[in-house]
């Protein structure tokens, strides 16, 4: 559900086609449960919090190979190809480059490892569609409010934005708008 509060209704209609746009160029529809804008340009505020719908957990080492420590080596038998980009691409940015070796497609050989397999994230669907809502946030946001204070939770994602210096009223109204969500 999409809310959009403000003076004008004319830029309601505007915001309100933005937001869609975006939602859909980003394929996010089924992925937000709710979402919410306040806006007053003679402020000038901007305030967007959103509610993601629930994703599965997230991907585990341990779910998709069978892996084996031989000294401070740790082998992977690659079991579920499907996560395979993402394991490598994780590899990849926790700089292990130099230590990884694919003798074959489903093997893999980390050298000196220093990682738990059993509580190494592969895949997590819940960070990926936060990522991907940031994304659609900034580009929601009015071209050149910046100043942009945070006020996620744990299960919302809320910002205000403005082009000067942040109230702190516009902040507790961002945190009441974001209490309400909660109810």
């Amino acid at each position: 559900m999409i809310k959009i509060e403000c003076y004008d209704k004319k830029g309601v209609e505007a915001y309100d086609l933005i937001v869609r746009q975006t939602i859909q160029d980003l394929q996010l529809i089924h992925a937000i449960r709710n979402l919410r804008i306040f806006m007053d340009p003679r402020e000038p505020v901007f305030i967007i919090i959103v509610e993601p719908e629930k994703t599965p957990g997230p991907v585990y080492l341990d779910d998709i190979c069978s892996w084996e420590y031989k000294g401070p080596n740790l082998y992977i038998n690659v079991e579920n190809e499907t996560y395979l980009p993402d394991l490598l691409r994780k590899l990849r940015e926790l700089g292990m480059d130099e230590k990884v070796s694919q003798p074959s497609r489903f093997e893999i050989i980390i050298e000196d490892a220093e990682i738990d397999p059993k509580k190494f994230i592969v895949r997590d669907p819940a960070e990926i569609l936060r990522m991907k809502i940031y994304d659609a946030i900034f580009r929601i946001i009015p071209e050149g409010f910046r100043v942009i204070e945070n006020i996620s939770t744990d299960e919302l994602i809320g910002m205000v934005c403005s082009d000067t210096t942040l109230k702190e009223e516009w902040i507790k109204k961002g945190k009441a708008m974001i209490e309400e969500m909660r109810r």
